[in-house]
């Protein structure tokens, strides 16, 4: 039973992936809007407040998207989506297996039902754990994502997820494998709390309030309220977590963040609070339709190995 859960989840987190990566790719690019102009500043123009140029114009979703079909051509909106298939196998695969082991282990079985608070509690030990194993693949796929942003001259030109990953070892230690690991596993663990646990809770709702039979219109409703819940709880440190994976480190010299803390403080200080919520739109936009394809997936692959 254990085994099946991993199945499961595996197969409905690659599909849920690979089907809203342009929207994941649109966001990691929004999230780096006006990042250039304090990272290459000078401490003392950012200790002093000196603004760097001029606050940086905010592009939409709809801008961004059409600007890179235009500068790179539509296959463009795919970049990295090797690392997504690979991020999904590890990360999504591991979390909702244990999250279902978790599930069945916890679950009351005179009522079939789970209290919200393990719900939770199970989504955070799942999520953290997931996010452990997956980061490599993490970290490959914002900077395969991010580097059609950068000057030819500078671009990374990863040819897949395994050349990233390599290449990253190489160049700059194992230990860049992890590079933001911490922010990657608070995330996840806000992620597959607010994701899985509310959507298990909404479905418990509809169906025991009556308002809808257990089918693809309860699906649907439940993981779309789901995927508004998890975008509004996880966007500021996803902000956060792009920046720091995607920072170019060059040796001999400081890295442009110190680490989370630092990264969160020099964005707020140069851009302001609400840039922890850049890319909110197609974070919801993304969110949104993953969740739904994620367990409406999920309830249907359930289904064909319900014999299993």
């Amino acid at each position: 039973m254990g085994l099946k859960g991993f199945v499961e989840g595996g197969i409905a987190s690659i599909v849920a992936g690979c089907s809203t990566h342009p929207l994941d790719l649109i966001k990691v690019r929004m999230q780096l809007q006006g990042e250039n102009a304090h990272v290459h500043a000078t401490p003392a123009q950012l200790g002093a407040q000196i603004p760097v140029s001029g606050p940086p114009r905010r592009v939409g979703p709809v801008a961004v998207g059409m600007r890179i079909i235009q500068q790179d051509g539509a296959a463009a909106l795919f970049s990295g989506v090797s690392a997504t298939v690979l991020r999904q196998t590890l990360y999504s695969t591991t979390r909702m297996g244990l999250y279902d082991i978790m599930k069945t282990k916890w679950t009351d079985p005179e009522t079939g039902t789970m209290r919200l608070w393990k719900k939770i509690g199970a989504g955070l030990i799942a999520g953290g754990i997931g996010a452990a194993v997956g980061n490599p693949a993490d970290v490959a796929m914002v900077r395969m994502q991010a580097d059609g942003r950068l000057p030819a001259l500078q671009r990374r030109n990863y040819k897949s997820v395994v050349d990233a990953i390599s290449q990253m070892a190489k160049n700059e230690g194992v230990g860049s494998l992890w590079r933001g690991s911490s922010l990657t596993v608070n995330r996840a663990m806000l992620v597959t709390a607010s994701q899985l646990a509310s959507y298990d809770q909404f479905k418990e709702m509809i169906l025991e309030k009556g308002v809808m039979e257990d089918g693809l219109g309860t699906h649907v409703t439940a993981s779309f309220a789901a995927g508004f819940v998890a975008s509004v709880v996880t966007n500021p440190v996803d902000v956060i977590k792009t920046r720091v994976m995607n920072m170019k480190v060059e040796p001999g010299k400081a890295p442009p963040y110190a680490g989370a803390t630092d990264c969160a403080l020099q964005t707020i200080r140069t851009e302001g609070v609400m840039a922890l919520y850049k890319g909110f739109i197609p974070t919801i936009s993304r969110q949104g339709p993953f969740t739904i394809v994620l367990f409406v997936t999920l309830e249907q692959v359930r289904r064909l190995l319900k014999d299993f």
